[in-house]
């Protein structure tokens, strides 16, 4: 904890035992159940300096994620009271579009958004993945070892998710680097200026040039977003479909590698991937601190006095592990919060898309190398520091060396 009181979510400390943390944050500021007493605001940084509340009871982030009118996205006045430089900026500074505004402005960034993203076939998903494995796996099934994160699950899931998008490779090398730098926290000008001139290309070509894919849905739709503001759709889209989708894909091999219940059991018959999946987004969801939002005024909720225009984070790592959630199940996990709830919640489209990707990904893997283990002890593995994202450094991995396959 610093001095002020705040404690620092952005730490390696907090990285490497979030769960230990959310603990100990229940026993001092309460989960709001009658075992722990109190409201579960939690005086939080998530950097030097910039103070917010993590909220860490999971009805009380029910009702913030749906009062819209109490609780906006935008953070516009707020971000005038923090450096502009700060390298988490870029991850929630105002962008016209769906998850930074609010009312009718949102609407129309979300519908546009909802209705490009309800054209994506999820059998053409499932080609693309099995199509990219191949040439994917086929660079390291010759050393017996990987890194998992950055040899294969980033390559492919990067690759599969430009095709939907309908980006080429040449802008996609360009956004991929401005997504690390974002997440990775780069400058923001720096960030900005990468992303902004990838995605105008982007934006000009589908013009130009329509096709069957995300990005040509957003420029035709008839909300007719400006250039501008279709660069932020697609920062939106680039943004929360990479890094969340890998986040799921590490953190649920990493479960099924360690876990016996996914390797076999009494009868021989190993749990499936998609439980796996289930699991870990109740548990460790990819975004574990989100959701933010920003009271225009200050604010009582559970006895407590929000200040206005300070942020205000939900855990969803920690609501959807809040124990006054003992009767509710992973494996029927529609009541979780890794999708977040009310009008900012992940279009209905976008839900399938994440988890059927990170489960094509993860199979197409064990298909072809099924033998994959571990490199290292677990408590070895390292967890990237950041206040928002619940993310591994690497993953090594060992196997039994092949020989290249045929290329589908």
């Amino acid at each position: 904890m610093e001095d002020n009181g705040r404690i620092p979510i952005y730490s390696p400390e907090f990285a490497a035992d979030p769960h230990g943390h959310y603990r100990q944050m229940r026993i001092d500021y309460g989960s709001g159940d009658a075992a722990a007493p109190g409201p579960g605001l939690v005086p939080v940084e998530i950097w030097p300096g910039v103070p917010a509340t993590l909220v860490i009871n999971y009805a009380t982030a029910v009702r913030i994620l749906n009062d819209p009118s109490h609780f906006p996205a935008d953070p516009s006045v707020w971000q005038r009271t923090v450096p502009a430089d700060i390298p988490i900026m870029p991850m929630v500074e105002y962008r016209p579009n769906a998850i930074r505004t609010s009312g009718a402005e949102h609407a129309r960034y979300r519908r546009a958004i909802a209705d490009a993203l309800a054209g994506i076939d999820h059998n053409t998903v499932r080609s693309m993945v099995e199509r990219s494995a191949v040439p994917v796996v086929n660079t390291f099934c010759e050393d017996g070892r990987a890194d998992v994160l950055s040899q294969y699950a980033f390559p492919l899931v990067f690759s599969v998710f430009c095709q939907t998008l309908g980006c080429p490779p040449e802008i996609g090398e360009r956004v991929a680097a401005a997504i690390a730098g974002m997440f990775d926290g780069v400058d923001t000008a720096t960030v900005n200026a990468q992303m902004g001139e990838a995605l105008l290309d982007l934006t000009a070509l589908k013009r130009a040039q329509p096709g069957d894919d995300v990005t040509t849905r957003l420029v035709q739709h008839p909300a007719e977003l400006t250039d501008e503001e279709m660069v932020h759709q697609l920062v939106l889209l680039f943004a929360a479909g990479v890094e969340p989708p890998l986040n799921l894909i590490a953190n649920t091999l990493l479960l099924m590698l360690t876990d016996s219940r996914f390797t076999s059991t009494v009868q021989g018959i190993p749990l499936p991937t998609s439980t796996a999946i289930d699991e870990r987004l109740t548990t460790d969801p990819p975004m574990a601190n989100y959701c933010i939002t920003y009271p225009p005024q200050p604010t009582l909720i559970e006895g407590v006095w929000l200040p206005a225009h300070q942020p205000v984070i939900i855990s969803m790592a920690a609501c959807n592990t809040d124990p006054d959630l003992s009767s509710h199940t992973a494996g029927d996990n529609r009541w979780n919060l890794a999708f977040s709830s009310g009008p900012h919640a992940c279009p209905a489209h976008a839900r399938p898309f994440g988890t059927l990707l990170a489960r094509e990904v993860i199979d197409q893997l064990l298909d072809y190398l099924p033998e994959t283990k571990l490199a290292v002890p677990a408590k070895d593995l390292v967890w990237r520091p950041g206040p928002f994202h619940r993310a591994l450094t690497a993953l090594p991995v060992v196997f039994p060396p092949s020989r290249p396959f045929p290329i589908l």
